[in-house]
This record gives C-alpha cells, structure tokens and sequence, in this order.
C-alpha cells in the first residue's frame, strides 16, 4: 500500500493531530479519504494498540477540530495479524477546516491555503450559482448577429450534434439555451453579438521579449468571428516548410495547427469573463504565446489533465457545450492532452503555465534550419537518449545541472511539486539512465548521464 491524495498512514494515534488535518485536506481536495493508524507512511504495518477509549477519542478529535462537522466510519481491523484503526470520510461541505486552518491534499502532503486561495474554493464551490455566463445580459435580440447564428446551426447539424433546423431567430436561441424568462443570457453575447467584452490583442515581436513588436492588432468581435482571426493570423505569421511527393507538394507548419487551434478555442472558452483584461496572442522570435485571463482550477495541475486522468472543470458551461456542439471542442476536459499530443507527435515543444494573472500556452519555435531556438539544457539530454522528457523531468535535470547535490525537498520548493512527485520523476529518470546517484544519500550528488 502506498499513500496517495486519498489515502495516508499514520504510525500511532500519537499523530492524531496530524491525522485530523490530513482528513480536512482530503475532503478539500477530493470530498473522500480513508486513513490508517498503525502502518508507516512506507505502508509498513506496525500495528496499534486498540481500545474502546482509543476510538472515542478519534471521534472526538474528528468532531471537534474539524468543521463543518463530518461522521466517519471507525473501526478496528487485522492487516498483517497487527490490530490497526481504518478511518473511512465524506463530505462535500468545502471548505473544511481543521484546527482552524485549510489545507489542500498534494500527492501524499497537506499545504495550507491562502485567503485567497480558500476564497477561490468557496466560489467553485458555488459556481453554478456564480457562472458568469449564465447570468442575464443588458443586450437585446436586435444585437443579434443572424447570419452567425444560423451559420452556427448548419455547421452543428453537419457535425451530428444538433437536431434541429434554423427557422428563426428567438427560436433557435431559445433551443439553445441561450434565452432565459425572455432575456438573452451573457452567453449569447460572446457567441453571437459583435458588440461584447471579448477582445484578444495580437501582437509579433522582434526579439525574445517585449522591448520592440512589429505589428499589434485588436480583435473584436462574436467568438467564432475572433476565433478565426486569431488563427489566420498565427497562421500567416509562423513559418511553413514544403515537401514534394510524386505528385504534389505537402506544405508543413513549425507548429500542428490543431495544437495552436486547440489552444486559442480554449483560451476563448475558459477565459474569467469577469476579469477586463483581454486574451493575448504574442509571436516571439523563440516562442508564441497564447494567454487568456483566468486563474487554472485550484488545487489541479496541467500534468493532471496531459494524463487522461482528470475530468473537464468548466468555468463557463454554456460557451464550453455550444462550441462542443459545432466540434471547435471536440471532447470536454481534452484540451491540453490534445495540445501536449500533437506537438509531440511533431517534436515541438509545448509548456503549460499556471500565471497569477491567468493561464499560458508557450509553443517553442525552431529557425530555418529545424533546429529548437532557445533549446533547454534538459531538452538536450532527452534528445541524446532519444526520449521526450516532461517539462517537470526537464527542470529537475536543470536545476540537478546547477546544483548536483541539491535534494529532493529543495527540487520541490523551486518546481512547486510535492516531494512525492520529485522523487517519483527521479526515479523515472535513473531507470531510463538519464540521472544517477553518486555516494550514498546522504553526502552524494547527482549527475546527469549525458
């Protein structure tokens, strides 16, 4: 048995504190848990000593630290011929506190939150209250953008995922969704009037930062209309090479155009539209980005959702369901596996970024020759073993690179992953002999096999 971000050990019941807040964060994170007294956090089981007065006061301690209030199942139980206490919870009153603090369940630890960041759980816990794009719009039906309307309907009945026609106007929104107690809903807005709080600003670059750009644009418009823009206008902007086949000729992007049309439907779809800045498109000498304003869900990283594992969080339901309905989405929650896929499937380098002001696509460009501009050192070495590295792998190599006797709680610190997850990637690495150990664990150093 192993700990994970729904399961922790604890030796004894002299941990009980600790256990306590370990149960708040679960809740937190994932509204369920078990917890064991009398195994490691190794899962060596130790066993405990169990009595009638060891449960009440689990119970006890559960009751009064905890709040709101839960009711677990406790029980004593045999694993291993050694007596040893289960502790199984629910809950979905978040956030919970314990000992008057929240802390939120990573991997196998339990980090404290900001006031911020318990305000940010508060409002996703009351989001379908709170969604900005179901709440009613100022605009009228003469805003209404028809002919994109009915442009959308054909374009969902050839996709299979509407099943009716357009006949008029009021009909075809209200079948939508989009009109509620006889008001337009901020929804339409976006997807169908030209007038709007959507505006994406593009802009090309000299250099590797902003010092000196060499073109900047505004885009306004309904978002299927930006949508378009934006990406004729990356795509008008990047480099194409040209390969010949017998009978005709192939041209190819520096870029998988799906990747970098993937990454502008979701910067429009899951943008805060409660937030005035815009969304960005920046072309860089190395690099473009693509930024829209919205922090990423709390508690969650881009690698959850590159693994298939993680559902879609969606922070406006309405836009999200009716650009599914026309395939500019093409699966909820698919997104960033979908970019990460593409662009490895071409050898280019993709980064997903968690910004305090929003969230960040970066697509690493390569100069006329194909080769990378402004190649990491750890991008290097899985090239020379001839295997694609994370970006969490790359920064361990990196940062291992600067500092060979760094440790794995200090790599957490500066990457922001859990120790866990440090010592699970370095692991990963030592079996592909990319990294290895030189001394003992104590004393040694790392170095990076080249």
């Amino acid at each position: 048995m192993r700990e994970s971000e729904t399961l922790e050990f604890k030796r004894s019941t002299s941990e009980l504190k600790e256990a306590v807040i370990s149960i708040a964060s679960m809740l937190n994170k994932h509204g369920r848990g078990e917890l064991f007294f009398g195994i490691r956090n190794d899962g060596t089981v130790m066993g405990q000593q169990v009595s009638d007065k060891t449960l009440r006061d689990i119970s006890q301690a559960i009751s009064n630290h905890i709040q709101p209030r839960i009711y677990p199942g406790i029980e004593s139980l045999i694993i291993e011929d050694k007596e040893c206490i289960h502790v199984e919870f629910s809950g979905t009153s978040v956030p919970y506190y314990a000992y008057g603090r929240v802390c939120m369940r990573t991997a196998d630890e339990d980090n404290p939150l900001s006031p911020e960041e318990i305000e940010n759980i508060i409002v996703e816990k009351n989001r379908d209250k709170l969604y900005w794009d179901n709440q009613p719009s100022g605009t009228g039906l003469e805003q209404i953008n028809e002919k994109a309307l009915r442009e959308f309907v054909e374009k969902a009945n050839h996709a299979g995922r509407l099943d009716f026609g357009y006949c008029d106007m009021k009909a075809a929104l209200k079948k939508l969704g989009l009109i509620e107690n006889g008001r337009l809903l901020r929804a339409a807005e976006v997807l169908f009037c030209d007038e709007n709080p959507l505006e994406v600003q593009t802009a090309i670059f000299a250099g590797k930062d902003k010092t000196t750009f060499l073109d900047i644009n505004l885009l306004k418009g309904n978002i299927f209309h930006i949508l378009k823009e934006s990406e004729l206008y990356v795509k008008n902007h990047i480099r194409w090479s040209v390969k010949f086949g017998k009978l005709e000729r192939e041209e190819i992007p520096e870029i998988p155009i799906n990747a970098l049309r993937e990454a502008l439907v979701n910067s429009l779809c899951h943008r805060d539209y409660n937030n005035p800045k815009g969304n960005e498109v920046a072309i860089f000498k190395d690099r473009i980005e693509i930024f829209n304003p919205g922090q990423f869900p709390q508690g969650y990283e881009p690698d959850d959702f590159i693994s298939g594992e993680e559902r879609s969080i969606l922070r406006n339901p309405i836009i999200a369901n009716t650009l599914y309905m026309r395939k500019d989405i093409e699966r909820w929650g698919s997104g960033i596996k979908r970019i990460h896929d593409a662009c490895h499937e071409e050898n280019v380098d993709v980064e997903f970024k968690k910004l305090k002001s929003g969230f960040l696509v970066m697509f690493y460009r390569k100069d006329e020759s194909g080769e990378k501009v402004g190649e990491k050192v750890g991008e290097k070495v899985g090239e020379k073993v001839g295997e694609k590295l994370t970006g969490n792998q790359q920064k361990i190599i990196e940062n291992i690179l600067n500092e060979p006797t760094i440790s794995a709680r200090e790599l957490s610190k500066i990457i922001g992953i859990s120790q866990r997850k440090i010592e699970e990637n370095i692991a990963k690495l030592k079996k592909r002999e990319i990294l290895k150990r030189v001394g003992p664990a104590k004393g040694g150093y790392w170095e990076v096999v080249r």
